[in-house]
């Protein structure tokens, strides 16, 4: 296969309803699909839910009986992983015969991680948990480990994902690209500007096919009853959108995406990937490895083990 369609999804999240969220993904997915796409990215958490603009009612040494609520509420909006909802998300991917990256709260234990889910036609293959929540977002969320940092081949390129700033960690980068990824899948809620320029230089440094699928997002998706820091009216903005599909060598094949929800698709020609890397690769030719060596640790990291003898 020399060509392939791919599909950002641009939608917002439905906080503390994961019902409503996952009947919104799987509609959205066969959307995408019935447009000829073989593969689709949704955006970062967008099962369980993006709280943008809550402050879960902490401050430096105190937590308040109100914010302890509402994080209650979206802890049970969390999805287990694998569980029912990759099931149903496992199922579309094998009857459309399309592979998926889909953004979503993982809830472990009693611990929350945002994380990246696999799937195609064989149904849900595995995940990413984001390695460093940003800011705020260690309220939240858990770190994840090295071991989840997976690489599927498609048959029709391999497939990695980064999780909204961890596009700039450099090292990240790196290992994933040592790992032979070819469409970079980037499920963000990054509205600003300059993650586009973000993009186009992962795609660039990786040589690779950047799919950066954002939310849009209304004062209006949340419930009433919470209040975000940009105020109540109806029709704030609390996510921009900016959703794009970049080239191996920098080129916008679509997007970004702004003012509204929408589903960029476009072609993506696989022959790129070589003609691009001709002269540039990371981990490759390019590389100094007689100067430059970096560890990965892959080894899972729970916080208790079992002791051995």
């Amino acid at each position: 296969m020399t060509q392939l369609t791919a599909a950002v999804v641009q939608a917002g999240s439905k906080l503390f309803d994961t019902p409503a969220g996952l009947a919104r993904a799987l509609d959205l997915m066969r959307d995408a699909a019935g447009r000829g796409a073989e593969v689709v990215v949704l955006p970062e958490a967008f099962l369980g839910g993006y709280p943008k603009g809550l402050d879960f009612g902490v401050r430096v040494g105190s937590r308040t009986p109100e914010g302890r609520e509402t994080f209650r509420r979206y802890f049970e909006s969390a999805i287990t992983v694998p569980g029912p909802e990759t099931d149903e998300l496992g199922a579309l991917t094998r009857e459309s015969g399309c592979h998926a990256v889909v953004g979503a709260v993982e809830r472990a234990g009693s611990t929350l991680y945002c994380v990246a889910l696999f799937f195609g036609p064989e149904g849900y293959l595995g995940k990413h948990r984001k390695l460093m929540p940003t800011a705020a977002e260690r309220l939240i969320w858990g770190f994840g480990d090295g071991s989840t940092m997976p690489v599927v081949d498609s048959g029709h390129g391999r497939l990695g994902a980064a999780i909204c700033w961890e596009n700039y960690m450099p090292l990240f980068r790196t290992a994933m690209y040592a790992k032979g990824v070819d469409i970079w899948c980037a499920p963000t809620v990054d509205d600003r500007e300059n993650w586009q320029a973000t993009m186009r230089h992962v795609a660039l440094e990786g040589r690779c096919f950047v799919l950066s699928a954002n939310q849009y997002l209304l004062r209006s998706d949340l419930p009433g009853d919470v209040h975000p820091v940009q105020g109540d009216v109806p029709d704030t903005v609390l996510i921009g959108g900016g959703s794009t599909i970049v080239s191996p060598l920098g080129e916008v094949l679509a997007g970004p995406l702004r003012d509204g929800q929408g589903i960029l698709v476009a072609d993506l020609d696989l022959g790129d990937i070589p003609r691009s890397r001709f002269d540039f690769d990371a981990t490759g030719h390019y590389a100094r490895p007689d100067v430059f060596t970096l560890h990965v640790d892959e080894t899972p990291r729970p916080p208790t083990r079992p002791r051995t003898s």
